[in-house]
């Protein structure tokens, strides 16, 4: 049992062959980057989440501490967000001829929605963004919100939205810099002054770091398969995660990867009194200096043999 598994997950890992656009449908949503760890909730199943992942309507994204998730909607919305959050997508997809619905819900943590030209698929948008207890309805914007012990807060940095809350009455907002606090003790939300630093701060706290890939600029095609990654570009870097002997000291290490949000990949290495050990890595990564992070991350998640890092 456990030598087909492993040579199954070696063959996937080695091969990986890409799937021809034209047989696979249009996604509502695909991934465009990840900075681990980070996870997506379908069906019950928790699995980690990876660069090129098609999202379905009801998926739920949930991001690590430090971690980072890009998301590229089909009507051309760039959906970010950041660590120690979760996030629902509801409503997804054409519900009316050429209209693009989507209802994002983020129970905790922070989210980043810019949004792009339509695609020519596509005549308008329906998307709103619930934060905690605030909701905006975005016809075309971006803003940025959070919820957590503070409250829920909905900031406008550019365009116009209408704000919704429980029991209040809807208000529009069009005045960039706009942040609005709906505090814990279930009152109306409030205009909260900011200052143009403070929400550049919270904005960056959705961004990829340097190095990182942005999204591609088209959301139509079809989704490659995905390669597991630290972000949606590639590299010349892995990081080791271990380097084992039998194949079930191999299972244990990689199960133990998945569970923690990093899609580590085995690799069969010719062992020097003959046969083969098999070594767990993660990458590839784009350069020396992330690969570096990564084994930080994993060697204080995963209380492993020391990680090294390895140039592919």
């Amino acid at each position: 049992m456990n030598r087909n598994r492993l040579h199954a997950l070696v063959a996937f890992c080695l091969i990986a062959a890409p799937v021809a656009a034209s047989a696979a449908p249009v996604a509502d949503a695909v991934v465009a980057g990840v900075l681990m760890p980070a996870w997506l909730e379908r069906h019950g199943a928790r699995l980690e989440l990876t660069p090129g992942v098609a999202l379905q309507n009801r998926d739920r994204l949930r991001t690590g501490g430090n971690a980072r998730v890009e998301v590229r909607l089909r009507d051309g919305s760039v959906l970010r967000l950041a660590g120690d959050t979760q996030c629902e997508l509801n409503a997804l997809g054409v519900r009316e001829p050429e209209v693009f619905t989507a209802a994002i819900d983020v129970a905790q943590g922070a989210v980043r929605l810019t949004t792009g030209e339509l695609a020519r698929s596509l005549r308008q948008r329906a998307i709103n963004l619930r934060v905690g207890t605030l909701t905006a309805s975005v016809r075309g914007t971006d803003l940025w919100g959070t919820a957590d012990g503070a409250g829920d807060r909905i900031c406008l940095l550019e365009g116009v939205i209408t704000l919704l809350q429980p029991d209040s009455e809807a208000r529009q907002v069009g005045e960039a810099g706009s942040c609005y606090l709906a505090a814990k003790d279930g009152g109306p939300a409030a205009l909260q002054a900011v200052t143009p630093g403070q929400l550049a701060w919270w904005a960056a706290q959705t961004g990829m770091p340097p190095g990182a890939a942005p999204a591609s600029e088209t959301t139509t095609a079809a989704p490659r398969p995905a390669r597991v990654a630290r972000s949606a570009r590639a590299g010349s870097w892995s990081v080791e995660v271990a380097a084992v002997d039998g194949e079930a000291a191999a299972l244990s290490v990689y199960d133990r990867a998945r569970a923690a949000g990093y899609g580590a990949r085995i690799r069969p290495v010719p062992a020097a009194g003959g046969g083969y050990r098999y070594a767990l890595r993660l990458g590839p990564l784009p350069s020396e200096s992330e690969a570096a992070a990564l084994a930080t991350e994993i060697g204080n998640a995963l209380p492993l043999a020391p990680v090294s890092l390895v140039r592919n």
